[in-house]
C-alpha cells in the first residue's frame, strides 16, 4: 500500500499531466489557438500540441436554435411518386401496357392489367418492390415497406405500410442530420449541435449565429436538383412546374429524370463570362457524367429543364452532347443566391421536407451572464469544499484538495478531447461531481480512522482503509453511473450535456480519489514517518 515504484509514480503523473494539458486549449479563443499553431516552427510535430476545445452551448454563448420536423405528407407523397416511377420502369421493361395509366393514391399507386398472362408476368417484379424492413439494432423486423394486392378484375394496388413509412422517417432523420451538418460546416460556422429528438425531429443549435432566418433558409431547403426534358405538350406523362425565367407561368416537364443532384461531386459559384451574371458550375461523378452525357446526346436540339425543388430555374437548349461531366446552372441569380445554392448542392439534398416547429434566439448578453454565474457557482462550491476538507482532515484534506483540482482538470481535458458541448446543466454537473469526488475521500479517511480506533497501526489502518472503502466507492459510483447513462440515452439537449459531464466526473473520481490520493499519502508517510494520524 505504501510502496509505489518509480515506474508507477511516473506513469500516474504522466497521465495526469497529459489530461490537464488537453484542457489548456479550452481557455483560449479559436483565433489564439490558430495563431499559436501558426507560430510553431515547421520542424515541430504539430500532432503533439492539443488543439481540441470544449464547445460552449447555446445557453452560454448565445445563438440560434431550430427544431425541425419531418413533413409526413411530403414524405409519403415522395415515396408514392417513387413507387410510381418504379412501376412504370417495370411495365416498360416487360412491355406491358396499363389500362388508364398508373394512378396515384394517397399512400401508393394502382394499375389495371386485365390480361392475366401480362399480369402474371409483372407481378413477381412488383412484389420485389416490397422490401423487408431492417433495424440496425434487431436486424429484420418482419415487416415490409409495401403491401402489394391483386384483385380478380386485374387491379393491382401497391400501398405503403405504416411500418414502411416509419422506417423511411427514421432513415430520413438520420440522413437529414448528416446533410444539415455538412451544410452548416460548409459556411464556416463552428461547433453546431445537431441531434435527433424523438422519432421525426431534429434539433439544430448553432452557437454564435444570431440570424435564425438565415439558419432556417440554409437547413430547411430540400435542394432537390433534377435534370429533365421540357415537353412539347402540356398533357401526358408530364408535370406542370413554375418557371423562374417566366414569372407566374408553368411549363410542361417530362417526369423522367435524366440525372440528379445526388450524382454531383462539386458545385461552385461563378460568373458567366459573357453576361457577367452569377451562376453555379457543377461536376458529376462517373455515374452522373455517363447519364448526363447519354441524355444530352439523345436530345440534341431540345431544351433541358434544370429543376430545383420543383421549380425550373433554367431551361437551356442542348446544342451539342455534353460528355465532360460538368455544366452550369443559370437563372437570374444574385451573388448570395449562387453561393447558397452551391453550398446546398455540395452538401446534398435533404431526403424529405423538414418544417421548423420551433425557433429560438439566445442573445450573447444572456450567455455571458450565464457563464459568469456558472463560474461563481463553481468557484464557491470549490472553495467551500476545500475549506471543509482541510479543516476536517488536515494534511490528508490537503491531499484530497489536490486530487479535487486534478479531478476538475481531467474532466475539462476529457471534454476537450471529445469536443463536448458545455451547457448550464453541464456546469451544474461539474459542481455536483466536486461534492461526489471528495465523498470518496471522506469514505476512505473515516474508514482509516475507524481502523486506528480498533487498535491497528497507521500502516495497517491506511491499507485497510483504502482496500475496504474501495468496494463501497465502486458501488456508489456504479449506481450514479447507471443513472447518468439512462439520462444520456433517454434525455436530450441540456440533459444529455449534464449526463456526459457527470459520467466523465465519475470516471475521474475513481482515478483521483483512489490512485492519486493513495500515492500522495504513501509518499508523505515514507518521508514523514508519523507516529499518529494527522486528524
Amino acid at each position: 500500500m505504501l510502496r509505489f515504484s518509480r515506474t508507477k509514480i511516473v506513469t500516474t503523473l504522466a497521465i495526469i499531466l497529459i489530461g490537464l494539458s488537453l484542457a489548456v486549449p479550452s481557455f483560449f479563443s479559436p483565433e489564439q489557438r490558430k495563431g499559436f499553431m501558426a507560430s510553431l516552427p515547421s520542424w515541430f510535430p504539430s500532432w503533439i500540441v492539443p488543439t481540441r476545445a470544449i464547445v460552449l452551448g447555446l445557453d452560454l454563448q448565445g445563438g440560434s436554435q431550430l427544431l425541425l420536423e419531418v413533413d409526413q405528407n411530403d414524405l409519403i407523397s415522395s415515396q408514392a411518386k417513387g413507387l410510381r416511377d418504379d412501376v412504370r420502369r417495370i411495365l416498360q421493361t416487360e412491355s406491358v401496357r396499363a389500362e388508364g395509366g398508373i394512378q396515384l393514391l394517397p399512400r401508393g399507386v394502382q394499375v389495371r392489367i386485365s390480361d392475366a398472362a401480362a399480369r402474371a408476368k409483372v407481378m413477381p417484379k412488383l412484389q420485389e418492390l416490397s422490401l423487408p424492413i431492417s433495424n440496425p439494432l434487431v436486424g429484420q423486423s418482419g415487416g415490409r415497406t409495401v403491401d402489394v394486392t391483386e384483385q380478380p378484375d386485374g387491379l393491382i394496388r401497391l400501398v405503403l405500410t405504416d411500418a414502411g413509412i416509419g422506417d423511411r422517417t427514421r432513415r430520413a432523420v438520420s440522413q437529414g442530420i448528416e446533410v444539415i451538418r455538412r451544410r452548416i460546416d460548409s459556411t464556416g460556422t463552428l461547433e453546431p449541435s445537431i441531434q435527433q429528438q424523438g422519432a421525426d425531429r431534429i434539433l439544430v443549435q448553432v452557437p454564435g449565429e444570431q440570424d435564425p432566418q438565415r439558419l432556417e433558409t440554409l437547413v430547411g431547403k430540400t435542394a432537390k436538383l433534377e435534370f429533365r426534358m421540357l415537353s412539347d405538350s402540356p398533357s401526358g406523362d408530364v408535370d406542370l412546374l413554375p418557371s423562374r425565367d417566366e414569372k407566374g407561368a408553368r411549363v410542361p416537364v417530362e417526369r423522367r429524370i435524366m440525372a440528379e443532384g445526388g450524382d454531383l461531386t462539386d458545385a461552385q459559384p461563378a460568373f458567366d463570362q459573357q453576361t457577367q451574371e452569377p451562376m453555379v458550375s457543377f461536376k458529376f461523378n462517373l455515374k452522373g457524367a455517363q447519364r448526363f452525357g447519354q441524355a444530352t446526346s439523345e436530345n440534341v436540339g431540345r431544351r433541358m429543364a434544370i429543376v430545383l425543388d420543383n421549380e425550373v430555374v433554367s431551361a437551356p437548349r442542348i446544342n451539342t452532347p455534353i460528355t465532360g461531366g460538368s455544366g452550369q446552372i443559370t437563372g437570374n441569380f444574385t451573388v448570395k443566391d449562387a453561393n447558397e445554392l452551391s453550398v446546398l448542392l455540395r452538401a446534398g439534398a435533404l431526403p424529405a421536407k423538414f418544417t421548423a416547429v420551433e425557433r429560438r434566439v439566445v442573445g450573447p448578453g444572456l450567455g455571458k451572464d450565464s457563464i459568469e454565474a456558472g463560474k461563481w457557482a463553481t468557484l464557491a462550491a470549490g472553495v467551500l469544499v476545500i475549506a471543509f476538507m482541510f479543516a476536517t482532515y488536515g494534511v490528508f484534506g490537503f491531499f484530497a484538495n489536490i486530487a479535487l483540482i486534478v479531478h476538475v482538470g481531467l474532466i475539462l481535458g476529457l471534454m476537450s478531447v471529445l469536443e463536448a458541448t458545455m451547457t448550464l446543466p453541464g456546469i451544474a454537473g461539474i459542481v455536483l461531481t466536486i461534492g461526489t469526488a471528495v465523498d470518496s475521500n471522506v469514505l476512505i479517511y473515516e474508514r482509516v480512522r475507524e481502523e486506528v480506533r480498533a487498535g491497528r497501526s497507521i500502516v495497517s489502518a491506511l491499507q485497510a482503509g483504502f482496500d475496504k472503502a474501495f468496494a463501497t466507492i465502486i458501488d456508489s459510483n456504479s449506481t450514479m453511473a447507471i443513472a447518468a447513462v439512462i439520462l444520456f440515452f433517454l434525455g436530450s439537449g441540456p440533459v444529455k450535456g449534464f449526463a456526459v459531464v457527470f459520467i466523465l466526473g465519475i470516471l475521474t473520481t475513481v482515478i483521483t480519489a483512489v490512485t492519486l490520493t493513495r500515492m500522495m499519502i504513501a509518499l508523505w508517510y515514507n518521508y514523514a514517518r508519523p507516529k499518529a494520524l494527522p486528524f
